[in-house]
């Protein structure tokens, strides 16, 4: 395994363990290193006044430092003693492995960081935004509590083809916006992209509606009233720049609710509004709301028609609690109500989400049609017929038998047994010698193979994803790219080297080090850098040598005039020291 494995990770299904990766802690850099302190030290420092109180304490109790970047074998340690665990993974994975992920109360952490220009923001997720972010907030109970069920719920969101287009498209901007020496023009290219798809995608699904609503409250939630609100969401508390903008009067602040499920986002922009919950169980509550407008709940002639047209692998549900499992392929309807369904490929049928015997995908390689619904002039649903009844309309062991349902669905042939649940209700019958058709259309015929009829009324349940995930090869994961890491120049490596160093001298490790001669070199080869620089600075101070401490400022206000972007940062940087240098 890539991992080192805990009692929550060993309950993780296979299909999910496809997309865990070593974290490799050793190919972190000096400089990597550096950047987490400072966007830590920045956080903590801004963020113990604007942020919901559970977040300093979370960052002790899931074993978060200010100095180092997380080891996920260490915080995996500190995680199991509140029933959650964390794993790395390689950027962005699909949304629905993702949210599974936290149905098992693991959280998904993409282990690479970003890279020093991007240090205030990036589309990428990294271990700065999931392990600063996410990590901290779980050790609240009810949020923790509502993490887990948002992965319960959204795994079993149905998606369409575009929404899987977009998520590609993201993922790809993500990784080339993250790469060093991308040109601009590819940058833009992959985000006018995305634009167009975002413009394009039409009705959304459900998997579109609820990542709006994951966006607008894990990542980018605030809590209390819009006059008076706290951060919350991962994406604001890991973001030093947008964590103070967010604040500002210029946001604006809309009470939370299920209009959160249909305000879309713009990964690549500071969010122009963000939605404040009066509490963290508000959030469970609109979370069921929304839940209970989903086809997990609804069921139906819709539900069936969303898996058709999500052409990915689904599942209904019947009254009788019969489910299938397949990728679903046409449908009949009557009236509104659907008579009839075809899967194609490898189906599975299951009850209580565990497979039937004898009804793997083995059994039902090319697929799987029945008709639901009633009896045609006949009130009492095959489901609901007791033995005494089913004797009398002869379905019955042995019995050849026409059976007429409502929408002109018709099966004729010779009975050979019938399938039942726990609590005695007829859920499959087994035909031979059969014949299913629609009105003049034959659907199904066959003088040798057993023909298995499903019994439900009513579709009551439709979902993506399989009802029992043993029932398929869900090992399949394949992406189209991966994260770029190119080789340091030798510049690069020098300069990682000097970071190395300073890093060393201030944790004790050696203390022989010139820190004049590193800041000579600094000027002199790399005169547009200003991070090791503010960290000279620290050291200067804490060892109160004033002049190299007014030294290292006059050269940092030079770099502020050559680049007055990063002016704020360096303020800041320097502002953390002057404030306290131990936090």
């Amino acid at each position: 395994m890539p991992y080192k494995s805990n009692p929550v990770l060993d309950k993780l299904p296979k299909h999910l363990r496809q997309y865990i990766k070593p974290q490799n802690y050793g190919e972190y850099s000096a400089i990597n290193q550096a950047v987490w302190r400072y966007v830590m030290r920045k956080n903590v420092d801004y963020l113990s006044k604007v942020a919901h109180g559970s977040y300093l304490g979370g960052l002790k109790k899931t074993g978060i430092s200010v100095d180092h970047i997380p080891n996920m074998y260490g915080m995996n340690r500190i995680l199991k003693d509140i029933g959650w665990a964390a794993v790395a993974v390689d950027g962005f994975i699909p949304p629905s492995a993702f949210m599974e992920f936290q149905a098992y109360n693991v959280l998904v952490i993409a282990s690479d960081i970003r890279q020093l220009d991007h240090i205030e923001y990036t589309p990428a997720p990294d271990i700065i935004h999931e392990g600063a972010g996410h990590a901290p907030i779980i050790a609240n109970p009810e949020y923790a509590e509502y993490l887990r069920r948002f992965g319960e719920i959204g795994c079993k969101a149905i998606s369409n083809a575009k929404d899987f287009e977009l998520y590609e498209a993201v993922r790809h901007l993500s990784i080339i916006k993250e790469a060093p020496g991308t040109p601009q023009e590819t940058i833009e290219a992959a985000q006018n992209r995305i634009e167009q798809l975002q413009q394009n995608m039409g009705e959304p699904s459900e998997i579109a509606l609820i990542r709006n609503l994951h966006w607008w409250t894990v990542e980018y939630g605030l809590i209390g009233t819009p006059e008076h609100p706290k951060i919350y969401g991962a994406g604001l508390l890991s973001s030093i720049g947008e964590s103070a903008s967010c604040m500002k009067d210029k946001v604006k602040k809309i009470p939370y609710s299920i209009e959160a499920a249909y305000t879309s986002f713009d990964i690549t922009q500071p969010q122009p509004q963000l939605f404040v919950t009066p509490d963290f169980a508000f959030l469970s509550q609109v979370l069921e709301d929304f839940a209970d407008t989903m086809a997990l709940r609804t069921g139906g002639l819709s539900g069936l028609q969303k898996l058709i047209a999500s052409e990915e692998l689904g599942s209904i549900e019947l009254s009788t609690g019969l489910q299938i499992s397949g990728n679903f392929e046409s449908l009949i309807e009557h009236e509104g109500h659907p008579v009839y369904f075809q899967t194609k490929g490898p189906t599975a049928l299951s009850y209580r989400e565990k497979e039937l015997v004898g009804h793997s995908t083995d059994k039902h390689a090319t697929g799987f049609g029945s008709p639901i619904g009633k009896l045609k002039g006949i009130n009492l649903a095959i489901e609901n017929m007791a033995p005494r009844d089913l004797k009398a309309y002869n379905i019955y062991e042995g019995q050849k038998v026409t059976l007429e349902f409502e929408g002109d669905i018709k099966i004729s042939g010779e009975i050979i047994t019938g399938t039942r649940n726990l609590s005695g209700a007829i859920i499959l019958v087994a035909f031979k010698h059969c014949k299913v058709t629609h009105k003049h259309k034959i659907l199904f015929e066959s003088q040798d193979s057993i023909y298995n009829m499903a019994v439900g009324e009513k579709i009551v349940s439709a979902f993506n994803g399989p009802a029992d995930v043993s029932s398929f090869d869900l090992i399949t994961h394949e992406v189209s790219s991966t994260t770029i890491k190119n080789e340091a120049s030798e510049q690069q490596s020098q300069l990682g080297n000097y970071y190395e160093q300073i890093r060393h001298f201030r944790e004790g490790k050696n203390t022989t080090i010139s820190r004049h001669k590193v800041f000579d070199a600094l000027k002199n080869d790399y005169p547009n850098d200003w991070l090791l620089s503010v960290e000279l600075y620290e050291l200067a101070k804490t060892n109160r040598d004033s002049d190299f401490a007014e030294e290292i400022v006059s050269h940092l206000e030079d770099v502020k005039g050559n680049n007055p972007k990063v002016g704020h940062l360096i303020d800041d940087g320097v502002a953390l020291v002057e404030g306290s240098l131990v936090l």
